[in-house]
């Protein structure tokens, strides 16, 4: 038997409708913010991870699913949403919107990890991202709008964590500070950690190696490092969350994992679980970096497998409705099937969810069925109900059966 490759998940029908629930749910609060959704291809080319993402990233580095196609061309599965979106700003022109320009997206992504709970190599992000607007607010409204899908969802528990990183000015002096602290104890830290010291020694902060952990405690931080500029921000940020009863933690740990980032990063922490269910921050220097024009932005993604195992987590007496059959026609006989058929196509027309028999089931087992499938009501034709043009059409939740004409327009009035 073939099976699924390692670190994929088949998502079933008996699944999928608590997928569609929040993703309906997540895509409401975006579009009341003014979001429009953006699809941006699976495959992009692999210099633009390299150049977006950065080449000392673990993802370049170590988790990227790279190939050459048949043209010799070396191409890459998305890692992340950000950089793709990019790329389709600079080269549709989307700088001539008005600005800010504000897209979201809802898309798989494929990194080679090693496959834990609630981290697979294809797994589906939600993210949103907004261009061109380098004022605090813009800031401060993303962090609003990710908290209110946690309050929406009825996800409690949900800690803000906030820092800033500063831009490419003040975070030279951060590195080299930061190096002075690393380079007594460079030959105890990882390979890997030993490759970034030169080129990107804040992606050492990002280790996971507990060896690495250790020797980076006592650390500088890049707070104490801020130029007038960055600082400014992000006490700014930090006043309006305040002013508007927002509460967060600043955290100056947080350097998140891909280069493009700049000034705020901000994470939401499932404080029982202790991992981060959604993060972000600015990346006002990407655009340029891309080969466009230079321009502010910010944006943030969420996990979809991590989201979905903490809400049902909080929300498992949260019913969340699936979708059943409003009417099943059960028939007796060729005629009735006939009839049958172009009543359902025509009530499925009217926007009606309805079934019938595609199986050459008896009378009893289209019963037992329309039962299984939580049909609301029942309709039963046979060659008596086609000559009378009337049938019973009985409420399944209460056994009550009433007479009804053998049209649409008199079903849609009983149902």
């Amino acid at each position: 038997m073939i099976q699924k490759p390692k670190g994929t998940k088949d998502i079933l029908q008996t699944e999928s409708y608590k997928w569609q629930y929040i993703e309906n749910t997540v895509s409401n609060i975006l579009t009341n913010y003014g979001y429009k959704e953006i699809r941006t291809p699976v495959f992009e080319n692999t210099e633009l991870f390299q150049r977006g993402v950065g080449d000392t990233t673990d993802v370049v580095q170590k988790e990227m699913y790279t190939f050459d196609d048949k043209g010799g061309r070396s191409i890459t599965l998305r890692p992340e949403g950000t950089a793709g979106v990019v790329r389709a700003y600079i080269e549709n022109g989307m700088s001539s919107m008005p600005s800010p320009v504000k897209v979201w997206y809802n898309m798989a992504m494929y990194r080679y990890e090693n496959v834990q709970k609630g981290r697979l190599r294809e797994f589906h992000q939600i993210g949103a991202e907004v261009l061109g607007s380098s004022s605090y607010l813009v800031d401060v409204e993303t962090i609003i709008m990710a908290s209110d899908i946690f309050k929406k969802l009825n996800i409690p528990n949900i800690e803000l964590n906030i820092n800033s990183i500063g831009c490419p000015t003040c975070r030279e002096k951060y590195q080299n500070a930061l190096k002075e602290f690393i380079r007594p104890n460079l030959e105890k830290y990882c390979d890997t950690c030993k490759s970034r010291f030169e080129r990107n020694p804040m992606r050492i902060l990002d280790c996971k190696e507990k060896t690495c952990k250790e020797l980076n405690k006592g650390a500088p931080i890049i707070l104490d490092y801020l130029c007038e500029e960055c600082k400014t921000h992000f006490e700014n940020v930090k006043q309006m969350l305040t002013n508007l009863g927002i509460e967060y933690k600043i955290d100056p740990e947080i350097v998140r994992g891909l280069d493009y980032y700049t000034k705020t990063v901000f994470e939401f922490i499932s404080k029982n679980e202790g991992y981060t269910v959604l993060a972000g921050g600015r990346y006002d220097g990407l655009v340029k970096e891309l080969g466009g024009q230079d321009t502010p932005a910010l944006g943030f993604a969420m996990g979809l497998e991590r989201l979905i195992e903490t809400f049902e987590k909080y929300n498992a007496n949260n019913i969340i409705p699936v979708n059943k059959p409003q009417v099943y026609i059960a028939n007796i006989g060729d005629n009735a099937n006939v009839y049958a058929t172009k009543l359902v196509h025509e009530l499925r027309m009217a926007g009606i969810y309805a079934e019938k028999d595609i199986t050459g089931k008896s009378i009893n087992a289209q019963f037992k069925y329309a039962n299984k499938i939580g049909a609301k009501y029942v309709i039963t034709i046979g060659d008596d109900e086609l000559s009378k043009n009337e049938a019973g059409i009985k409420n399944m939740d209460n056994g009550e059966t009433k007479k009804i004409f053998l049209n649409a327009e008199d079903i849609l009035k009983n149902i």
